[in-house]
């Protein structure tokens, strides 16, 4: 076998290769958007109660005036504690 024979069989390897791994990809997506029709179509996607949590804080908002207190007692006392230990 020469080198072109090795080369031209590993192109056509390297090329079937791609094409199968495309096409079950192409196969997957295709899967997952019709059982997205269908979890939608039968409503199964509806009896999920929707999330209480607090939404986060966009940059720039600043924190309530309370919680800040809070942490800065915790943090006033964490520090007076250490310094009563490194005594």
């Amino acid at each position: 076998m020469t080198i072109f024979e090795m080369l031209e069989q590993s192109a056509v390897l390297t090329i079937l290769g791609m094409a199968v791994v495309f096409c079950f990809l192409w196969l997957m997506i295709i899967c997952v958007n019709l059982m997205s029709r269908l979890v939608h179509k039968m409503g199964w996607d509806k009896d999920i109660p929707p999330s209480e949590t607090v939404p986060p804080k966009r940059p720039g908002e600043t924190a309530k005036p309370d919680v800040i207190a809070v942490i800065s007692a915790a943090v006033r006392d964490y520090r007076k504690n250490e310094e009563a230990h490194d005594d």
